[in-house]
């Protein structure tokens, strides 16, 4: 059976520039076909698919177009459903109808989805307008080198036009087209601009008289990709005034899936770069024991979770043994902090206990104050769980089981490069660190608690930006307090 290919704008620079459907073509496919300019947090909203990059990118090797082409009609003939995902819009200046022709040459399926295109969106956030009333009644989008990389052959005439001149891929042709337009009749002193890296953490503005434009760019040392501004428009400057807390901050998050993406989203609105590393994720565990308690779960008195993974999996059991929550009506459920709290209380289950201190001895020693003689409790947890709580759970002679029902499965770390690394666990921490990953000097480093704190000092951070409550909004709030101190320092 036949695939489909569908042609998807990613939009430019940050990730959250692609569109809602675009969001959604990636969660339900496949294959990801993507180019290099491409934000590649995008590519975690598909963690099922199969990965490619292509490249496309001037001055950098990549795929020939033809053996795009070929790709694309090998994996959808395979069956298989292949977003094609192409910074900015597909149809400007991105190939996209080269691609679409060989996919109707080979009769496969495809559908095309828009996406924010460059030429508007990185002056409009460098502050210019393409349009203005009275100032600015069209614009004109033009590439700035054609097949044979060589500047535009029409410059004299593009001089005579009165709207916006937008020129894409035109970095290294700045000083021919900057004096092609001067020579073809454009005021020397005409309104310029050259944006760097627009829509990132990296944008740089470089504004100048035409004539001057490709000595002041020179200068600044501004690098591809970049797109120039010429004209009326580009004397404008409607910068954003509103700067988010965290606005040029890179925060990694070292995290399990969950937690990592609840957090990323919530420092991203704060305006920090923030992306995953390293990290574990979860695997669910398949065993008699686990069958056993579940079997049995209204014969126990308490059931306790130790993380919100370990929640989520409990959740997830109950649905895939079709468990009427309604039956444990009589169970008391502890948990370990407010984290863990919140994915039960999303789906109507409240816990009775929770220790002040978010900790697995707390937690251990709540349990032996309020568990009687008459108790049974059910733990479940990491396979890793700490051995703490079953010493304190011994010696106050309580009848309970420990069931292991997910285990983590640490990804390969790197080398850091950050303003601040987030570790949400003393896991996460211990396998970022034993699978090869650091911390640059100078970084700073926040911890969710202090079992948390005590690990990554055993990896040499001994200095952890903590927060008062161990949750994902406690550690927000102890970074934004720590960026706030150091800045008032500075």
């Amino acid at each position: 059976m036949t695939g489909k290919v569908i042609l998807t704008g990613a939009g430019c620079g940050s990730f959250d520039l692609i569109t809602l459907r675009g969001m959604e073509a990636l969660r339900g496919c496949d294959v990801v076909i993507y180019d290099s300019l491409i934000d590649l947090r995008l590519l975690d909203l598909a963690p099922q698919a199969e990965k490619i990059c292509v490249g496309k990118r001037a001055g950098q090797h990549s795929a020939k177009q033809e053996e795009i082409n070929a790709l694309l009609v090998e994996k959808a003939l395979s069956g298989r459903t292949v977003v094609r995902l192409k910074g900015g819009d597909p149809f400007v200046f991105g190939r996209g109808g080269e691609e679409i022709l060989e996919l109707k040459r080979h009769g496969i399926p495809f559908a095309v989805i828009p996406g924010v295109t460059s030429s508007v969106a990185v002056p409009e956030l460098a502050g210019i307008p393409v349009t203005h009333r009275k100032n600015a009644r069209s614009f004109h989008v033009v590439t700035g080198h054609t097949a044979d990389n060589c500047t535009p052959e029409n410059l004299a005439q593009y001089a005579k036009l009165t709207g916006t001149l937008v020129f894409l891929m035109g970095l290294n042709s700045l000083e021919a087209i900057a004096q092609g337009l001067v020579c073809g009749g454009m005021p020397a002193d005409a309104p310029a601009a050259v944006i760097s890296n627009g829509a990132t953490r990296f944008q740089r503005t470089v504004r100048s008289p035409l004539g001057n434009i490709a000595e002041a760019v020179r200068n600044a040392g501004l690098s591809a990709p970049a797109i120039i501004v010429v004209g009326d428009a580009a004397a404008f400057d409607f910068s954003a005034t509103y700067v988010p807390p965290l606005s040029g901050r890179n925060i990694a998050v070292v995290s399990s899936g969950g937690t990592a993406e609840r957090l990323c989203a919530v420092l991203h609105a704060l305006g920090a770069y923030a992306f995953r590393s390293g990290g574990v994720d979860i695997e669910e565990e398949f065993t008699p024991g686990i069958d056993r308690a579940f079997s049995a779960l209204g014969g126990y008195t308490h059931i306790a979770l130790t993380s919100p993974n370990g929640a989520r999996v409990f959740l997830k059991k109950l649905r895939e043994k079709r468990v009427d929550i309604r039956s444990l009506n009589a169970v008391k459920f502890a948990v370990i902090g407010r984290g863990t709290a919140a994915v039960l209380e999303e789906h109507g289950v409240f816990p009775e206990l929770m220790p002040g201190e978010y900790s697995t001895a707390a937690l251990g020693e709540l349990l032996a104050e309020r568990l009687g003689e008459n108790s049974r409790l059910l733990v479940l947890r990491s396979e890793e769980g700490s051995r703490e709580l079953n010493v304190i759970l011994d010696n106050s002679n309580l009848d309970y089981d420990d069931v292991k029902i997910y285990r983590p499965v640490y990804r390969p770390a790197e080398a850091l490069e950050c303003d601040i690394a987030v570790f949400t666990s003393a896991g996460a921490a211990r396998g970022f660190f034993e699978n090869g990953g650091s911390v640059p000097a100078g970084s700073r480093v926040a911890a969710i608690g202090k079992v948390t704190a005590a690990e990554l000092e055993r990896h040499g951070c001994a200095e952890c930006i903590l927060p008062q409550e161990s949750t994902v909004d406690g550690v927000v709030q102890s970074i934004l307090e720590a960026v706030k101190c150091r800045d008032s320092e500075d």
